[in-house]
């Protein structure tokens, strides 16, 4: 996402760093190329201006105590584009003790049902107990959409396909809903804020009471984000955003500052197609992504978006009998898929960000994963239980590569590579007795880089 933007970021960084004097000359190239990059990522040119202007302005000032000329510059860049896109991170506040009922606007094509399994999954993943009920009766296809969506999350889904009225919808299962403590309420969308829908809204939200109303928009529509949000706001009494298609468009720039710019806090984004691929939005971890320097809180939010709690719990438990098998390392490998791509994963570990890692080799690490998927479901149970019986028959090796359409050298990485990560968990001072919620120490750390750093390759 934002690609050009993050670029120019990064080289403007860099610029001002390798400056022998920062004069004039050298303010304004960094300046006009920062304004250029975030026009074409379709900030307002208003804004962009004035940001300009005020660059400049600030660092012309004299030098700040204490602090070198670049260092004030690199100061000023990072707070003006924070205060383009909001500032501060805003939370909802949401407790398992209370029930919230959190109800999900916006216009046709915005994503809204796809974003309320993605928020519903987002939850679940940190223990909370969550439920989604469909109250879009217009649009045909959304009742049997979400259910599907409930199915793929194991989320408790409420719908009813032929009920027209989305009032009597909710009060068909208000009793089942107060099981759950977290409830995320899709609703109809029209094409635009009309009188109708705007009177939906109001009556639902008369009826439901929900703790949050959160709008939906997508981010190609950039700019035009400014206007829906404040008539959102004015008429619906919209209390914050959720900005999808972050990975697809140019345009989330001016998504995202349009947002600001009408104080409506932006709480998650979507940045893929996968029900992992969502998350809150941050906005010092996002610039920190832009100039290639990570985002650490981002990762850890995907891996327990990604990971659930249960299976992991199972695993451990199995690591510590001795009872790892390649079902194991294959739900490990789906739980990494499960995170996005390998190109977004490494944008968020802090140094990765500005190393130019070929586009074509996380392309070839990634399509490992997935024959490596392919290959254990080709397998019989004994064999997944027995991997080392595959080796020692040359028939079986067959066999999986004809089943999986992968070849016996992929067979032998997998297993090679199994060995590794069994021989890790059972040769590593007994890692699975280890205090993993203290962390491993760093004599801990050296011993296990020490013994597997060299033979680990995926």
């Amino acid at each position: 996402m934002l690609n050009k933007l993050s670029s120019v970021l990064k080289k403007s960084f860099d610029k001002i760093a390798r400056a022998v004097f920062l004069d004039k000359k050298t303010i304004d190239t960094v300046v006009k190329d920062l304004e250029r990059a975030l026009i074409q990522a379709d900030v307002n040119v208003h804004l962009v201006k004035k940001l300009g202007a005020e660059i400049k302005k600030q660092a012309q000032d004299k030098k700040v105590k204490g602090i070198e000329k670049k260092e004030h510059l690199t100061k000023i860049l990072h707070d003006k584009i924070l205060n383009l896109l909001g500032k501060e991170k805003h939370e909802l506040k949401i407790k398992k003790h209370k029930q919230i009922k959190i109800m999900l606007a916006g216009l046709y094509g915005a994503g809204k049902t796809t974003t309320t399994a993605k928020l519903a999954s987002y939850y679940s993943k940190r223990g909370f107990k969550t439920a989604m009920i469909g109250l879009d009766t217009h649009r045909p296809a959304a009742p049997e959409q979400l259910e599907q969506l409930g199915k793929q999350t194991k989320i408790q889904t409420f719908i009813d396909k032929n009920e027209k009225d989305p009032i009597k919808i909710y009060n068909k299962y208000k009793e089942k809903l107060k099981d759950f403590n977290l409830i995320i309420i899709d609703t109809a969308g029209r094409h635009d804020l009309d009188k109708q829908l705007t009177e939906e809204i109001k009556s639902l939200n008369k009826e439901i009471k929900p703790d949050y109303k959160l709008l939906v928009i997508q981010a190609d529509i950039g700019q035009a984000a400014k206007k829906q949000a404040s008539e959102f706001q004015k008429t619906c009494g919209i209390n914050g955003v959720i900005i999808t298609r972050m990975d697809s468009t140019a345009k989330a720039g001016g998504a995202l500052t349009a947002c600001a710019e009408t104080q409506a806090p932006v709480y998650f984004i979507g940045t893929g197609e996968k029900i992992n691929e969502f998350e809150t939005f941050n906005p010092k971890s996002f610039i920190s992504r832009l100039l290639g320097l990570g985002d650490l809180e981002g990762l850890l939010e995907k891996v327990e978006s990604a990971v659930d709690k249960k299976d992991q719990k199972k695993l451990k438990e199995k690591l510590e009998q001795g009872k790892f098998n390649l079902r194991d390392l294959q739900s490990q490998l789906k739980s990494m898929q499960g995170m996005g791509s390998l190109s977004k994963i490494a944008e968020m570990i802090p140094g990765l960000g500005k190393v130019k890692i070929p586009e074509n080799l996380l392309g070839t690490q990634e399509n490992k994963l997935k024959k490596w998927n392919h290959i254990i479901n080709s397998m019989t149970e004994e064999e997944i239980n027995n991997p080392e019986i595959i080796e020692k028959q040359t028939s079986r090796l067959s066999r999986i590569a004809k089943g999986s359409g992968t070849t016996t050298t992929d067979i032998r990485q997998l297993l090679k590579q199994y060995k590794m990560l069994k021989e890790m968990t059972q040769g590593a001072g007994d890692l699975s007795s280890m205090d993993m919620s203290q962390g491993l120490s760093q004599k801990q750390m050296m011993k296990l880089a020490k013994k597997f750093g060299k033979k680990m390759r995926i």
